[in-house]
């Protein structure tokens, strides 16, 4: 078979499967840069038989709802390949929305400063800390995560792209304040989905549910930062999160509970959805 045939067979297989068709390609394309080759100079001409052997097998995975990050072991995300295993969750391209206010509100705040500290929260793979570390030189992050599984994966991605970043263990902002650590900066991206939201299977099948869920209303894990904040956040700091696009009026009116004096803003990504949480203090 040559590469476009096994991309249509796939393409149909996967649509068929409610995995969408566009993950053929993708995975073709990932698997033939894997190897040096230029898919879309080879595409009618007949496959490898080792990346044919290899791509149809991730196939059936995908129809199985295996997610393509953790069929090819990494992700791409901001420019960064990011190894991904079912510790982590998967990066998403909403959290890239994330990195840049983050770059963009420390160009506002603090580019005249040769140091920040930034906290990653929940760090996960580790794609929001690394990235930020390695895209400004001036940011000094520490990263946190309940699940040591978790930061066995960012760890290897600290490694993997020379990237300075350090990892401690615990829930939130926990570790951080056992340490009495203070930040300039403080990012997280939490679990935000509410207890009972249906999920498609392909990620509550295969993504770490400690990664997903955030109590009742998705929130609780807001609270927890929102509580402890004071005893980490240094004077002008400010906090930036991810949340669900429904969450925007809801965290809104909690933050404004913690905060009442600070500026607190709400920021939509690309599809003009609710996705961003600043609170300047």
């Amino acid at each position: 078979m040559t590469y476009h045939s096994l991309i249509l067979d796939a393409r149909e297989r996967l649509f068929q499967a409610g995995q969408g068709e566009q993950a053929a390609q993708l995975l073709m394309v990932e698997s033939c840069r894997q190897r040096d080759k230029n898919l879309y100079i080879l595409m009618n001409e007949e496959c490898d038989k080792e990346i044919e052997e290899i791509y149809k097998k991730a196939v059936i995975e995908m129809e199985q709802g295996k997610p393509l990050g953790y069929v090819l072991g990494y992700e791409w995300f901001f420019g960064y390949d990011f190894i991904v295993n079912e510790d982590v969750l998967i990066p998403r391209c909403e959290t890239e929305e994330l990195v840049e206010l983050v770059l963009q509100k420390f160009d506002e705040k603090f580019s005249n400063r040769d140091h920040v500290t930034v906290f990653d929260v929940a760090t996960g793979s580790g794609a929001i800390g690394i990235t930020l570390n390695l895209e400004e030189e001036k940011m000094d992050v520490i990263a946190s995560d309940i699940s040591q599984k978790a930061l066995d994966v960012a760890y290897k991605n600290n490694e993997k792209l020379r990237a300075h970043v350090n990892f401690i263990c615990g829930s939130m902002l926990d570790p951080f304040i056992d340490r009495n650590l203070h930040c300039d900066i403080l990012v997280c991206n939490p679990p935000y989905i509410p207890d009972e939201e249906e999920m498609e299977h392909s990620v509550v099948d295969y993504e770490p549910h400690v990664a997903l869920f955030g109590g009742e209303d998705g929130l609780k894990f807001y609270r927890d930062v929102f509580e402890k904040a004071h005893l980490v956040c240094l004077e002008h700091a400010f906090m930036a999160f991810e949340m669900g696009y429904q969450q925007g009026k809801a965290l809104m009116e909690l933050s404004r509970q913690y905060f009442p004096d600070a500026c607190i803003q709400v920021h939509k990504d690309m599809s003009g959805k609710d996705r961003m949480l600043t609170i300047e203090l």
